[in-house]
């Protein structure tokens, strides 16, 4: 495992370090040679069938990670602006999740939603994706587990490993595009229910 997957102690909550073996190496964090040369620095690309989120770094590069996608994530496509993020992000369950999911309702936003912590679903960092100035409810957030990278596992956000969103909310720029590509299909994403 590259050095920079160890755990993190300077954070409000200690992230553990991931094991070896526990995430394969095309989902490691990486410099790549930009497949999106048209889009400006500061963009984040999703592709939901890979299953990566491209930040670009400059027309020749871009920082590529491995998410994890939401299974109501493929129906959602096209562009938002990152409005804001939040370190360590209060969970506020919407309505829509409780109706499916009733035992969710301590965490409403009435409620106050769940503390932040590393059982907060949230994780380390969240972007927070607006569209035409309004809440898309969507997220780009942390605290996916390692063997779901690469899989449809929540309700529409982009999960990432709280070391990634860390690094990726640190370089990130309030108001720059991210696009989520159209699905073309399940590509390489399996479901996990």
């Amino acid at each position: 495992m590259p050095d920079f997957y160890g755990a993190i102690t300077d954070e409000p909550f200690p992230i553990g370090a991931i094991p070896d073996g526990a995430i394969a190496p095309e989902y490691w964090r990486q410099e790549v040679p930009n497949p999106f040369p048209e889009h400006p620095r500061g963009t984040i690309v999703v592709d939901p069938d890979r299953a990566m989120l491209h930040f670009i770094e400059s027309p020749e590069t871009a920082t590529r990670y491995g998410v994890s996608v939401g299974a109501a994530g493929f129906a959602w496509e096209g562009t938002a602006r990152l409005q804001f993020t939040r370190d360590w992000p209060r969970w506020k369950v919407p309505a829509s999740m409780i109706a499916r999911q009733p035992d969710l309702a301590p965490y409403s936003v009435e409620n106050g939603g769940m503390d932040p912590g590393p059982d907060n679903p949230m994780g380390a960092r969240a972007l927070y994706l607006f569209r035409n100035g309004k809440d898309t409810l969507y997220r780009v957030h942390g605290n996916a587990v390692p063997l779901e990278l690469g899989r449809a596992v929540s309700s529409g956000c982009i999960r990432m490993l709280d070391h990634d969103v860390i690094h990726l909310e640190a370089r990130s720029v309030h108001g720059a595009s991210v696009i989520v590509l159209p699905s073309q299909g399940r590509g390489r994403i399996d479901a996990v229910y």
